[in-house]
C-alpha cells in the first residue's frame, strides 16, 4: 500500500523541531536537502516519509502560531527565524543562554501575542525599537534574569502589554516609561532590589494583579496606593513593613492579601472596609493581638497568623463564618473561644506549638476539617492520643465526657533505661520497696505491683557504637568499646544489701538483671493516687527491634549509670548513645539522670564522676546544637541565592533543591534545635544502703511528675467510662492472652458504653500503651490484645538468643525423643544463625501462652505487624497444602552475605560489575541509626519483593523482574555516619524499571522512619557514572529532587567528580516525583 502524507499538523511540528534542532547546533538555517534524497532513506531501510518542497514548507511555517523553544541551549535566534515565523504569535525561549535581546528575529514577529524569556542571562533589553515593534504583544515574562534599571526601559513601548513579569531581577528601581501601560492587568517585581515602593505603579489604573514580595527594603507603603482601585491581588511579603496606610483600607476590589514575614504590629482603622477580601496571610509578623478590624471581613474564607504572639482569640471569631482555612500555629495561646465550634465551614485548623490545654466543648462539630495540626500543646481535655486522632475522635470523646463523668486517676509512664549492668532492676526495686509495696523477687506478677505493658521492647542498646555521634568529639573519644564492661562479676547486684527495713531486696552475686522486659504499675504516692507505669528495658541488643515501641512522649525517663565502673573514656556507650536514641525517638524527652552503686565510690571520686557525666553531657548537646545551628547557616545561604543559580552547577550547595524544599528542611533543623532533651539536673548518687539518696530520688520523681509545665498529661480528664472500660480489662486479670472484638464489646456494655462508643475508646487505650488495638489492620482488628505482661513474655522469647533458654522450652515435654531432640537442637541453630522457624516449632517455644493453630496464626500475624518476622513461604491466594509454614526473624540472620541460590539462575548481584546504569539511593545516619531498624524494614519490604535472599547487612530481591538490593553500612570511623541504600540496575532506555522497582522500598523507609520524629538524616541520589568507575565515594545528588519534576530541557548533568561525564537525568530524577520529599518529616 502507498504511504500517504503525514497530516498537516504533524509535519509542522515535525519540521519546528527539525529547525529547532538544527539551530540549536549552529545559528544558520541549512540548505534544504533534495526531495530525492531525503525520500529514499538508508539503504535497505523502510522508506521514509515524503518530503516538502522548499517553498511549500516556508508557507507552513509561516502559518504556524505557536513555538516552543525552551531548553534548548540557544544563545542566540537568527533573524531568518524571525522572518520564516512571521505569523507567530507566541514564542517560548525561556530556560536557554541568551545574553541580549534577539532584535534582528523579533522584528519580524508584528503578530507576537505571548513571548517568554524567562530563565536566561539578560542584562538588558536593548533600544527599544525591536520591542517596539511587537505592538500586539500581551504577555511577556523576563523573569529569572539579569536585569537592572538601565535595562527595562523600553518596555513602556508596549502599549498593550497586559501581563508582565519581571521577578527575580536586580531592579533597584523601574522605569518610568512603565507608567504609559494603559491595559497592565499583572505585575510581578518579587524578588528585586527596589528601595522603595515605585511611584510608577501608582499609575497603572487597569492594574489587578501586583507582586511586590522579597524586595526587603521597600519598607513603607504610599498612601496614594489607594489609586489602584482595580486591585485584587496583592503580595507583599518580606518587604520589611512595620505598618499599613489607610490608604490601603480603600482598594474596595482586593480579594488577596499577602503581608506575612513583616513588622506589623497592628491593622490601620479602616482594613475593616476590605470587604470584598477572601484571603488573608499575617503569617510571621510582631502581633500581639488579635486584629479587631479582621472580625469585620464576613467574605473572609482563608486566614494565616501563623509564628505570631497571639495570647487569646477573640469570642467574636465566628462572625468569620465563610473561614475555610485558620492557621494559628506557633503562637502563645492558651485556650480557644467557646465561638469556635460554629465556624461551621472550616476545612483547615493548624494549632499546632501553642499552649493550650482545653479544647472547648462541642468542638466535634468541625467535621469538615480535614487538614488538622495540634501537637506541642499541653492537652489534657480532650488527652494527647485522642487529639491526634482527628476530629471525629474528639467528638467521639466529648460524647463520651457528656454521658459519663469525668474521672482524674493521674498515672505517667516511667522508663529506666541504660547500658547492660548498670543497676536498673535493683535501682527499681529499692524504689518500690521504700514505698511499702513488697515484691516477690521470683515472680513478674507477685504482689500488689501489677505487670503491665505496651508492645515492644526497649533495646538496653548496651552497644552504641561511638560513631554516631554526628559531631564527634576528640580523638580520645572514638572507636570506644560497644559497652561499658562490668567491674563486678555477673549480675547487677554489687550493691550491698540494703538495711533491714528494706531486706526484701536481695543482693550479691546470686541476683541477676532482668530478663528482657518488665513493666508493672508503681503506686508511689496512694494519697493522692499517683501511679507510676514503670517499664524497665533490658541493656541487651537483642531487643532492638522491639525497642521503638516503648519510648513514646509524656514518659519520665531515668538513664542509670553504674558509677562504680564508669570511666570518661566510655562517656558516650554509657550516656551519650542513650541520649542520641532517646532524644531520636522522643524529641524533647525528660531524662533524669541517676548514678548507681554510690556506695563502692569514694566521695571524691563520686564527686569528679558526677561532674564528668555532666560536662560531657553539655559537650555533647553544645555539639550537636552546633552541628544543627551549621546546617540552618547552609540552609539559610542557599535560600539567599537565585534558585537558577543552585542550578547552575552540580558544584553548587543544595543543587537544584527548591526554595519550597529547603524552607521544609530548615524546619526540621529548627524542630530538632528547639526540642532537644530536657536534663533536669546533674547526676542523682543513689545506693540501695543508703534510704535517704532512695528517698531523695523517689522524691525527685514525685516532684518532677507534679509538675505541670513539664507532664500536663499527668492530669488528663477521661470518661468515667473509659476508665471503667480499662479497669474491666485487667481486673480480674484475664489469663488470656487477647479477646475478641466482641468479648471486648460485652466489657464495654458493663462500662455503659453502647457497641458504637466502644471503637474511640479502644483506640485512646492502644495509643496510651494500656492495650493493643489494630483498628486498620485486616485481621487483628477483630482482636483486643489486652494482656501486655504476656504479650512481652512472648516477645522477650523471640529476642532471646541464648541457645540454652531456647533448647529448654522446646525440651520441657519429658515424651521428646532423641531424634526429635537433636532435630529441635538442629532448628535451634538454624534459628541462631539465619533466623529461620518453622510454624509448628514456634508452636513449641510458645507454649503455654498459645494453645490452638488459630492461636498460633493470630500472634504470628501480630508479630509480623511489629516487624518482628515474615513468612517466606506465604501463598498469595490458597493454604499450604500440608507443607510446613517458615518465619523468617531478620535480627537473628548472621551470615554477612546473602545466599546466592535465591537469584534467578544463580545470578550473584554482589560479584557482578554493572554493565548497565545502576540506580541507588543513600540514606545517611550522622547522629544515630535506629536500633532495629534494618530488621524491621526487611520485614516491612517483604510484600513487595520475591525471591529475596538475606544477609546480616543485605537484602537481594527482585521486584517482578528487576533486581533490587538493599544493603546496611555500619559506621567504619567517627566521621562516618551509618547508610541505608536501595538500588537497582536497568539499560538507560529502560532505567524507569529500576525506578518502578525501589520506589515501594523508598516510601516503605519513609514510613518507618516517620516513627523517628527527632532523628536527623539526609538522602541522597548517587551518581551512576561513580558507581559504574567503582569510585569509593562517589557524588551524590540531594534526595530532596526526588519530589521534585524534571527540569524542563534538562537532558544530562556533569558529575563534580569528574568534569568530563555527563549522568542522564533520568538517573537523578525518578520519571514521576514523590508526593513528599524523603528528607522531611
Amino acid at each position: 500500500m502507498a504511504q500517504t502524507e503525514p497530516p498537516k499538523a504533524a509535519r509542522l511540528w515535525r519540521e519546528a523541531a527539525l529547525r529547532a534542532r538544527k539551530l540549536r547546533d549552529e545559528p544558520e538555517l541549512e540548505p534544504e536537502p533534495e526531495p530525492n534524497a531525503e525520500d529514499s532513506g538508508p539503504p535497505g531501510g523502510p522508506p521514509q516519509p515524503p518530503s516538502i518542497a522548499p517553498a511549500a514548507r516556508r508557507a507552513a511555517l509561516g502559518e504556524l502560531e505557536a513555538l516552543n523553544l525552551s531548553g534548548r541551549g540557544l544563545q542566540e535566534l537568527p533573524e531568518e527565524v524571525g522572518a520564516a515565523l512571521s505569523g507567530l504569535r507566541v514564542l517560548s525561549l525561556r530556560r536557554n543562554r541568551l545574553s541580549r535581546l534577539p532584535l534582528a528575529a523579533l522584528r519580524h514577529l508584528g503578530r507576537l501575542a505571548e513571548l517568554d524569556l524567562s530563565h536566561n542571562r539578560l542584562r538588558g533589553l536593548g533600544d527599544g525599537g525591536a520591542l517596539g515593534g511587537l505592538r500586539g504583544l500581551r504577555k511577556l515574562s523576563l523573569s529569572h534574569n539579569e536585569l537592572g534599571a538601565e535595562g527595562a526601559g523600553a518596555l513602556g513601548e508596549l502599549g498593550r502589554l497586559e501581563e508582565l513579569d519581571l521577578s527575580f531581577n536586580r531592579l533597584r528601581r523601574l522605569p518610568e516609561g512603565l507608567g504609559r501601560l494603559r491595559h497592565l492587568r499583572a505585575l510581578d517585581v518579587d524578588h528585586n532590589q527596589l528601595a522603595a515602593f515605585p511611584a510608577v505603579l501608582l499609575e497603572l489604573a487597569a492594574l489587578e494583579e501586583l507582586d511586590c514580595s522579597g524586595n526587603r527594603h521597600l519598607g513603607v507603603l504610599p498612601e496614594g496606593i489607594a489609586a489602584l482601585r482595580r486591585l485584587k491581588i496583592l503580595w507583599l511579603s518580606g518587604t520589611g513593613l512595620a505598618a499599613l496606610p489607610e490608604g490601603l483600607c480603600q482598594l474596595g476590589a482586593l480579594e488577596s492579601l499577602m503581608l506575612d514575614g513583616n513588622q506589623l504590629r497592628a491593622l490601620p482603622a479602616g482594613f475593616g472596609s476590605l470587604q470584598r477580601l477572601k484571603m488573608l496571610n499575617l503569617s510571621s509578623n510582631l502581633l500581639a493581638e488579635f486584629p479587631a478590624a479582621v472580625l469585620a471581613l464576613p467574605g473572609l474564607e482563608e486566614l494565616y497568623l501563623s509564628r505570631n504572639q497571639l495570647t487569646m482569640l477573640p469570642p467574636r471569631l465566628c462572625q468569620l463564618r465563610q473561614l475555610r482555612t485558620l492557621w494559628l500555629d506557633n503562637n502563645r495561646i492558651r485556650y480557644l473561644p467557646d465561638s469556635i465550634v460554629l465556624l461551621h465551614s472550616l476545612e483547615e485548623l493548624v494549632l499546632q506549638g501553642n499552649q493550650i490545654a482545653i479544647l472547648p466543648e462541642g468542638f466535634g462539630q468541625l467535621s469538615r476539617v480535614t487538614l488538622w495540626k495540634i501537637k506541642d500543646n499541653p492537652l489534657i481535655q480532650p488527652p494527647y492520643e485522642v487529639c491526634m486522632k482527628g476530629i471525629p475522635y474528639i467528638a467521639a470523646y466529648q460524647q463520651e465526657l457528656a454521658h459519663s463523668q469525668p474521672a482524674l486517676k493521674p498515672r505517667l509512664k516511667l522508663v529506666l533505661m541504660g547500658p547492660k549492668d548498670a543497676g536498673k532492676t535493683l535501682l527499681r526495686r529499692c524504689l518500690m520497696e521504700e514505698d511499702g509495696q513488697k515484691e516477690d523477687l521470683g515472680s513478674l506478677d507477685a504482689g500488689s505491683t501489677q505487670p503491665r505493658g505496651c508492645p515492644g521492647q526497649q533495646q538496653d542498646a548496651g552497644r552504641a557504637p561511638a560513631a554516631c555521634c554526628p559531631f564527634p568529639e576528640d580523638a580520645s573519644q572514638q572507636d570506644l568499646p560497644s559497652h561499658v564492661p562490668s567491674h563486678r562479676g555477673k549480675g547487677e547486684a554489687p550493691c550491698p544489701a540494703p538495711p533491714p527495713d528494706a531486706s526484701q531486696v536481695p543482693s550479691g552475686p546470686g541476683l541477676s538483671g532482668s530478663k528482657g522486659i518488665e513493666v508493672m504499675d508503681w503506686t508511689a504516692d496512694a494519697e493522692r493516687g499517683l501511679t507510676f507505669i514503670v517499664y524497665e528495658l533490658a541493656g541487651d541488643p537483642s531487643y532492638d527491634v522491639i525497642q521503638s515501641f516503648f519510648l513514646s512522649p509524656g514518659a519520665l525517663y531515668v538513664l542509670v549509670v553504674n558509677l562504680s565502673a564508669y570511666v570518661p573514656q566510655h562517656f558516650y556507650p554509657s550516656v551519650g548513645y542513650f541520649l542520641h536514641w532517646l532524644g531520636s525517638k522522643v524529641p524533647h524527652a525528660v531524662v533524669c539522670m541517676v548514678g548507681t552503686h554510690a556506695d563502692l565510690c569514694a566521695e571524691r571520686e563520686l564527686e569528679e564522676k558526677c561532674l564528668d557525666i555532666h560536662h560531657q553531657i553539655a559537650q555533647q548537646e553544645k555539639r550537636d546544637a552546633e552541628g544543627l545551628q551549621s546546617l540552618v547557616q547552609q540552609v539559610d545561604e542557599a535560600l539567599g541565592q537565585d534558585f537558577d543559580l543552585r542550578c547552575s552547577s552540580p558544584h553548587a550547595a543544595f543543587y537544584g533543591v527548591s526554595d519550597k524544599n529547603l524552607r521544609r528542611k530548615k524546619a526540621q533543623f529548627q524542630y530538632l534545635l528547639n526540642h532537644r532533651p530536657q536534663i533536669l539536673s546533674p547526676v542523682l548518687p543513689f545506693s540501695c544502703r543508703d534510704r535517704c539518696q532512695v528517698r531523695r530520688l523517689r522524691d525527685k520523681l514525685l516532684s518532677v511528675a507534679e509538675h505541670r509545665d513539664i507532664f500536663p498529661n499527668l492530669h488528663r480528664v477521661l470518661p468515667k467510662s473509659w476508665q471503667v472500660l480499662e479497669e474491666l480489662h485487667f481486673q480480674p486479670r484475664a489469663q488470656q492472652l487477647w479477646l475478641s472484638w466482641w468479648d471486648s464489646a460485652r466489657l464495654g456494655l458493663q462500662a455503659g458504653l453502647t457497641e458504637d462508643r466502644l471503637q474511640s475508646a479502644l483506640s485512646y487505650l492502644h495509643e496510651s500503651g494500656k492495650l493493643l488495638y489494630f483498628e486498620e489492620h485486616l485481621t487483628l482488628r477483630e482482636y483486643v490484645f489486652h494482656n501486655l505482661p504476656r504479650l512481652i513474655d512472648i516477645l522477650n522469647v523471640f529476642c532471646q538468643q541464648d541457645a540454652t533458654v531456647l533448647l529448654q522450652k522446646l525440651l520441657s515435654d519429658s515424651h521428646i525423643d532423641e531424634l526429635r531432640a537433636a532435630q529441635l537442637h538442629h532448628y535451634v541453630e538454624g534459628f541462631l544463625l539465619h533466623g529461620l522457624l518453622p510454624a509448628h516449632v514456634i508452636r513449641l517455644l510458645l507454649k503455654p501462652h498459645v494453645q490452638s493453630r488459630e492461636d498460633l496464626q493470630l500472634i504470628l500475624e501480630l508479630l509480623e505487624k511489629m516487624g518482628l518476622c515474615y513468612c517466606v513461604n506465604k501463598p498469595k491466594c490458597k493454604p499450604l497444602n500440608g507443607a510446613a509454614a517458615w518465619y523468617k526473624f531478620p535480627c537473628y540472620v548472621k551470615n554477612e552475605v546473602p545466599h546466592a541460590e535465591a537469584w534467578i539462575h544463580g545470578a550473584n548481584l554482589s560479584g557482578q560489575s554493572f554493565v548497565v546504569e545502576q540506580l541507588q539511593i543513600e540514606y545517611s545516619f550522622p547522629f544515630i541509626f535506629p536500633p532495629g531498624l534494618f530488621a524491621r524494614y526487611s520485614v516491612q519490604i517483604n510484600s513487595h519483593v520475591v525471591q529475596r535472599s538475606d544477609g546480616k547487612y543485605q537484602i537481594y530481591a527482585y521486584r517482578g523482574k528487576v533486581p533490587v538490593v538493599v544493603s546496611y553500612r555500619p559506621a567504619r570511623g567517627a566521621l562516618q555516619p551509618d547508610t541505608l541504600s536501595i538500588a537497582s540496575h536497568a539499560s538507560l532506555p529502560n532505567i524507569w524499571t529500576a525506578w518502578q522497582a525501589i520506589t515501594p522500598l523508598v516510601e516503605e523507609l519513609n514510613v518507618l522512619l516517620q516513627e523517628w520524629p527527632g532523628l536527623y538524616y539526609t538522602v541522597h541520589v548517587l551518581c551512576s557514572k561513580c558507581l559504574k568507575r567503582g569510585s569509593p565515594n562517589p557524588h551524590t545528588f540531594p534526595g530532596e529532587l526526588l519530589s521534585q519534576p524534571r527540569p524542563e530541557g534538562l537532558t544530562e548533568i556533569i558529575c563534580p567528580k569528574n568534569g568530563s561525564e555527563r549522568v542522564n537525568v533520568a538517573l537523578v530524577y525518578p520519571p514521576t516525583p514523590t508526593v513528599i520529599s524523603p528528607c522531611s518529616k
